[in-house]
């Protein structure tokens, strides 16, 4: 028998169950999706009894196919998303999804209690960004459901609940904790005041590091259990695994994320209004990171260009660089903003724009966390696929190297990486990230 490590990593979209061998090889993968819910006010949510059920199946299904010996587990899954459970585990409430309006009212009270937005920022480290924050989660169902308040035991990040799920024990992780949430001050490296003064510290399980591992059983097989992970957290632990030069990661899906693990300096006002943000590393150091819709932005433009243009939804796929598509008579960049499709001759040539116009905004947002020191840009995530952005992206750092890197899921590896020493004894290979270089002169990819 194999022996392996189970990663289950949790998207909004995909859910995936990943076995990786001793020299973290994929030798098994599983995906699922679930549609979505709708909570009381018959807004969209996760289906968290369709996802514990899916993770307790897929486990079962692996442990009967008798190829593999799990030795350990360990779970990534996305932020600001809190199952709220009592004693006995039971979620309380729907899991109540990040893009859920915050109301006024509550906002406009909870900043008068504790400090302008912008004070608030700095102290936490987050952009204001509603339930985004999912700590505000937590002040809102104190102040609307103050019943279930009351009968809250902990309220648990997702990573942490699907951990709970097969050990039985609640915890908290710093890297969730650390995350937009508006809980953690980062300078005093500890909950912010307001946290305690609500009694909201009270709801939250104990805070516990990467490296805490937990004994766990399934089938009365032991297995080595980790407490969870943010999937940001998790995909930037390989490459802090293979590279120490100084790098800025820019982690593309939904949202596309840069992250420099090498920029220490305290979060501007101006960055803090831009959408940056300082993440928690496993390991407990600040990140400072910078967000873009991207990845959802580039899903919303290719469906109006598959309608108006008579295409397939993924016909974005066949469409190779063409730099002529963007350049004007004296060679300059086009910097209109104007997408009306009708100015565009052909699906490529609006393409290109969709794409230049997202490149663009990518390079702003990515500058508010680059630093000089920087020589390399990785990018991993759908976009390190697509030749339009690549190209475009090294034209715009000519004084820097970009690479699309591919890694056999970031998040997954990281995760796995995370509790190494706890189930394999071998070590860690050399050859876990692929780089492909992109020049800022290369006219065209092939």
């Amino acid at each position: 028998m194999k022996q392996v490590i189970a990663i289950f990593d949790v998207g909004k979209t995909n859910k995936k169950l990943f076995l990786f061998d001793q020299q973290y090889n994929i030798v098994y993968e599983k995906s699922a999706r679930f549609n979505e819910i709708t909570d009381e006010d018959g807004d969209a949510c996760e289906n968290v009894e369709a996802l514990r059920q899916s993770l307790l199946d897929s486990l079962q299904e692996v442990r009967d196919k008798k190829e593999f010996s799990i030795k350990a587990i360990n779970f990534a899954a996305y932020g600001a998303s809190f199952v709220n459970v009592d004693k006995q585990g039971k979620a309380l409430t729907p899991l109540y999804s990040y893009l859920k309006e915050y109301p006024a009212e509550l906002h406009k009270k909870f900043y008068s209690a504790y400090g302008d937005e912008t004070d608030f920022s700095h102290r936490t480290a987050s952009p204001v960004l509603g339930s985004l924050n999912s700590g505000l989660q937590l002040y809102r169902l104190k102040y609307e459901q103050p019943g279930i308040f009351k009968s809250l035991y902990y309220a648990l990040h997702l990573p942490q609940y699907l951990s709970y799920l097969l050990t039985g024990k609640m915890f908290s992780d710093i890297t969730s904790i650390g995350s937009h949430t508006g809980l953690w001050n980062f300078a005093a490296q500890q909950y912010d005041r307001w946290v305690k003064e609500e009694g909201i510290d009270k709801k939250l399980a104990p805070v516990h590091q990467h490296r805490d591992v937990v004994n766990a059983s399934f089938m009365d097989q032991s297995i080595i259990s980790g407490i969870g992970l943010h999937d940001s957290s998790a995909a930037l632990i390989p490459y802090l695994v293979n590279f120490h030069e100084p790098f800025v990661l820019i982690s593309t899906g939904t949202w596309s994320i840069t992250l420099n693990p090498f920029n220490q300096s305290v979060l501007s006002t101006d960055e803090l209004q831009h959408d940056c943000l300082c993440y928690l590393s496993f390991e407990g150091k600040p990140v400072k990171a910078s967000r873009l819709f991207a990845g959802h932005e580039h899903d919303e433009g290719v469906k109006k260009l598959a309608a108006h243009f008579q295409k397939p939804s993924h016909y974005y796929k066949e469409v190779n660089y063409d730099p002529s598509f963007i350049k004007n008579n004296s060679g300059a960049v086009v910097t209109d903003d104007d997408r009306g499709l009708n100015r565009y001759r052909s699906y490529e040539e609006a393409y290109h724009h969709l794409m230049l116009d997202i490149v663009r905004r990518q390079f702003g947002s990515s500058n508010y966390v680059m630093t000089d020191n920087v020589k390399r840009i990785f990018v991993d995530g759908g976009f390190s696929k697509n030749l339009l952005y690549m190209n475009m992206l090294a034209a715009m750092y000519p004084g820097k190297e970009v690479y699309a890197a591919t890694i056999a899921q970031s998040t997954a590896l990281g995760a796995a990486l995370a509790i190494h020493t706890f189930w394999n004894n071998q070590p860690l290979p050399a050859n876990m990230i692929d780089l492909k270089y992109y020049s800022s002169m290369q006219p065209m990819a092939s």
